[in-house]
């Protein structure tokens, strides 16, 4: 009994001890996390780790962020899904800013349906959309009207969110997923629009048949959720693109742009101005070059099977020649490429169309990881021409896109026709392998116009600070004026999306490469990581799910109750003969 006695003090002291240690090491890591502030994401894709960028947003924030996300009440499972997600990310960034408060909102729950009407054209004339799902429950089909949005206000600002694109021809499923995918992304950029005191000044030039303003209009108003947007025509005029201030005896020059956009010109450009968008870019300025060495469109189509197709001159070869790249006279066919409907006979006095891939279409997935291109979807080019990599390594050239291995070039001049569509292609006649489309060239990039004599109007320019080599900047060439261009309709004023193609209703990866290569022209890095980043969803099989409903159940309800029991047998047998032994 002696014995007993000593071994059970022994037993309660060491537990005693044991349980103190744990307490104070309990304590002391509440200390240190006052402290020092982590946290632990176990998962594969780091879904619960947040972008460096948007942790840095959110610890700068100086004022309460309030967030209204209309996702609550009985929603069906594939939008819990999405409230369920967007609440644990919101979550997060409280985790490292107090000054982002939300709540979520049913606006449903007025029982009076005026009140509730008056809700629902408050949330829409603030800018969210509604959509009414299907769900099929035991009970029959039922529909509802969600708002699946938020409203951020900040200070006296606010912007409205749609967390599920409308435009998007996906399936429902596929909609929620992308949007539980780009949450981060949208979240963050939403209080970005807000915090942002200071925006970049981005310029279209004008002139020279470039796109107009409709025909840029969609990628104009997503460029203006970040930047200040002109149309400026250079004109020959000095200050343009560029402040010139006189300090002293010497001339102090800077670009007046962060980033100009040159878009599908279709006349010579005069050398005076293509000086000075020489000098704007040997003083730092960025340049989004869309260019078309071929004279080539559907339009000349129109009017018959056949039309011919030529070289464009822009006189900016030996510009681009100089600075890194060459945009051949040439058409790209591939294989992998959009459709055109084309008419195979008639209904009644009605035309039937059926679609055929036009291999003048080039559809680019991109192959590299670099930030412009990762996880973008195909971007549809039209009448695309090859791009060559020249110069030495001063500069250091990267493909962004690039046509699929099936591919060919066709020189022009040339004879483009739809008969093409009618033969059945050869595959050993597609040989030519992945075709440069849109380059990256970042460096120090020498002048045209270095050791090279100026006529009288340009001796003048030359004098005034001429620079023969640039300090670090950078440009992107795509050899497609098409990939920025937006259709439009002049008779109702309409406006398609930027990619968005007539006639199968998707929505290519155009808009996301566009607003990629802009913000990594102005140095906005941290968009494109948040923006390209991809969180694998792990879907249950809802046909299995249906099949095995009731097993299921069973499974999940039983087996951690006979786990539970199993474990608490084993405990009462080790205890049971660890004092057997004792006694």
């Amino acid at each position: 009994m002696v014995k007993q006695s000593k071994v059970q003090k022994d037993y309660r002291k060491s537990a005693i001890i044991n349980t103190s240690l744990v307490v104070l090491l309990i304590i002391l890591l509440n200390i240190l996390s006052n402290f020092k502030f982590t946290r632990i994401d176990l998962t594969a894709e780091k879904r619960f780790s947040l972008n460096e960028n948007t942790i840095d947003l959110l610890e700068s924030l100086d004022d309460y962020v309030y967030i209204k996300i209309y996702l609550h009440g009985d929603l069906p499972a594939p939008y819990r899904k999405l409230k369920t997600e967007t609440l644990q990310m919101l979550n997060e960034f409280r985790a490292y800013s107090k000054n982002i408060q939300f709540e979520f909102i049913n606006p449903s729950a007025a029982s009076d349906e005026k009140e509730r009407n008056a809700i629902y054209k408050q949330l829409s004339e603030s800018g969210l959309t509604y959509t009414t799902p299907v769900e099929e429950k035991e009970s029959g089909i039922s529909q509802s009207i969600i708002w699946p949005g938020a409203i951020f206000s900040y200070r006296s600002k606010s912007v409205a969110l749609n967390l599920i694109s409308s435009q998007s021809a996906s399936s429902e499923e596929a909609m929620i997923g992308r949007a539980i995918n780009d949450l981060e992304y949208a979240l963050t950029n939403s209080i970005r629009k807000l915090s942002n005191r200071q925006r970049s000044r981005i310029a279209f030039l004008e002139g020279y048949d470039m796109l107009d303003s409709m025909r840029t209009k969609d990628i104009t108003l997503a460029y203006k959720e970040y930047y200040d947007i002109e149309r400026i025509t250079i004109d020959s005029t000095l200050s343009s693109l560029v402040y010139r201030t006189d300090v002293g005896d010497s001339v102090n020059i800077r670009p007046k742009y962060r980033s100009i956009v040159i878009a599908k010109p279709q006349k010579a450009f005069t050398e005076k101005d293509k000086f000075i968008i020489d000098q704007y870019i040997m003083y730092g300025g960025r340049v989004l070059w869309l260019i078309d060495a071929v004279h080539a469109d559907m339009d000349s189509l129109s009017s018959g099977n056949s039309a011919m197709v030529f070289p464009n001159s822009t006189n900016l070869d030996d510009q681009l020649f100089k600075y890194g790249a060459r945009i051949n006279p040439n058409l790209v066919q591939d294989l992998r490429s959009a459709s055109i409907p084309v008419v195979v006979g008639m209904v009644g006095n009605q035309p039937r169309y059926q679609p055929f891939k036009w291999f003048y279409f080039p559809l680019s997935q991109p192959q590299t990881n670099h930030p412009i291109v990762n996880n973008l979807n195909p971007v549809k080019f039209e009448f695309a021409n090859s791009i060559e990599l020249v110069g030495g390594e001063a500069v250091k050239k990267t493909i962004l896109l690039t046509s699929s291995p099936r591919s060919r070039l066709i020189p022009a001049p040339s004879r483009v026709s739809l008969n093409i569509l009618k033969e059945q292609p050869k595959p050993e006649d597609y040989v030519s392998g992945e075709i440069p489309l849109a380059i990256l060239m970042e460096g120090k990039f020498t002048s045209l116009y270095k050791n090279r004599p100026l006529d009288d109007r340009l001796r003048e320019s030359r004098a005034v600070g001429f620079k023969e080599e640039s300090i670090q900047t950078k440009m992107i060439v795509v050899s497609d004026g098409d990939v920025i261009k937006n259709h439009y309709n002049p008779v109702t004023g309409a406006i398609s999306p930027v990619g968005y193609d007539r006639y199968t209703r998707e929505i290519f990866g155009n808009k996301e490469f566009l607003l990629n290569a802009m913000n990594y022209l102005c140095d906005d890095s941290g968009l494109i990581s948040i923006r390209s980043r991809t969180i694998k969803l792990r879907l249950l099989d809802e046909t299995k799910v249906k099949m095995n409903r009731t097993s299921i159940q069973l499974k999940n309800i039983l087996i951690p109750i006979v786990i539970i029991i199993l474990l608490g047998i084993l405990k009462f047998s080790v205890r049971r003969r660890k004092y057997a032994k004792v006694k």
